[in-house]
């Protein structure tokens, strides 16, 4: 049995290109990783130099996502309160808002 969808071949790639990103940034890892876990979760962050400046590389090692933050990108989660992060939790494995192009 072969499943097969529409998109599959996109999805391929994709994932591909993402993991070939992770590891052109895991290869700029400055120091040793922190990892933060609870009985909920569990993250792995580490700091990666760019040659467009140090991004913060935050990993969920379960569900293998991964994101970067630049320095703006992290101040601005100080500029939100309780009620963005019940969101953000409560519509979980998506953005909240969708991009421009309609893509989540």
């Amino acid at each position: 049995m072969n499943l097969r969808w529409d998109g599959e071949d996109e999805d391929r790639a994709a994932a591909a290109a993402a993991a070939h990103e992770r590891d052109a940034l895991l290869s700029l890892t400055v120091g040793e990783p922190i990892v933060i876990g609870n009985e909920f979760s569990e993250i792995r962050v580490r700091r990666v130099d760019t040659r467009n400046g140090s991004r913060l590389m935050v990993e969920s090692p379960k569900s293998g996502q991964w994101v970067t933050l630049d320095p703006l990108e992290l101040e601005s989660l100080t500029w939100q309160n309780r009620a963005t992060f019940s969101a953000m939790v409560g519509h979980p494995f998506g953005p909240l808002v969708e991009d421009e192009d309609g893509d989540e």
